[in-house]
């Protein structure tokens, strides 16, 4: 008889979530998982998020041992303790999550390119907006947003580029106002309560009238980020 951990690598997909309104962030990550699954051939990828009770664990039944792939934007409090204790107990090993993929800012300079180039916008006369989370337990996920923002600038040129958050000080509704033109660059996963609700809002209040990019749940180029840190895994580095 055939064990799940003997029929190849594993990975799980494990995100926040939604706790109020757990289901749409599971489909929508299983989503994600089953086009890593199309760009990793000989992998089984799963999904579940912590939100949603009993999914992380009959995701992890169903898989055998799998690498545990954070979804989230930066190490901090979920990365770093939440999921390492659910983890730990079974003998897991989490690996860095999406938001340190070394690919990441390169496909976020393309887009932002892209939109450039769309607008006929220069980028030495447009302003950068990066709309993060923050937090009150964690630096790391304001930290990580602003060095993003700044290596965009540094690698784009723009006029300039600040950050703003949801959670904490400086407030995306403050970091929003007198831009003029701009592009805001949302530094979250999924598209949840904070991308359907907080950043729009934010965003509003400030009289901010620029492109906003999708979460990077809705970038195409998210399954090959993923499917690249998965890659450095098995394959020789040259």
């Amino acid at each position: 008889m055939t064990r799940p951990n003997d029929q190849g690598p594993a990975a799980l997909l494990v995100a926040h979530g939604s706790p109020s309104d757990p289901e749409p962030q599971e489909v929508a990550l299983a989503a994600l998982a089953a086009r890593v699954q199309d760009a990793r051939p000989g992998w089984r990828i799963g999904s579940a998020t912590l939100a949603a009770d009993g999914s992380f664990d009959a995701a992890v039944t169903r898989l055998g041992r799998p690498l545990i792939y954070p979804f989230f934007m930066a190490r901090g409090y979920f990365t770093g303790k939440v999921l390492t204790e659910r983890a730990a107990p079974l003998g897991l090993s989490v690996l860095e999550p999406f938001g340190v993929s070394p690919e990441l800012e390169v496909q976020a300079a393309e887009a932002l390119r892209r939109v450039l180039h769309e607008r006929g916008w220069a980028a030495g006369d447009t302003q950068l907006l990066v709309a993060a989370h923050g937090s009150a337990v964690s630096r790391t996920s304001a930290s990580a947003a602003r060095a993003f923002a700044e290596a965009l600038q540094a690698r784009l040129g723009f006029a300039g580029a600040r950050s703003g958050y949801v959670e904490e000080q400086p407030w995306l509704r403050d970091a929003a106002q007198g831009l003029g033109q701009a592009i805001c660059l949302p530094h979250f996963a999924l598209r949840a309560g904070h991308m359907i609700e907080d950043v729009p809002e934010a965003l509003e209040e400030a009289g901010f009238a620029g492109p906003v990019l999708p979460p990077f749940i809705d970038w195409p180029e998210t399954p090959g980020i993923i499917a690249a840190a998965l890659a450095r895994l098995t394959e020789p580095q040259g």
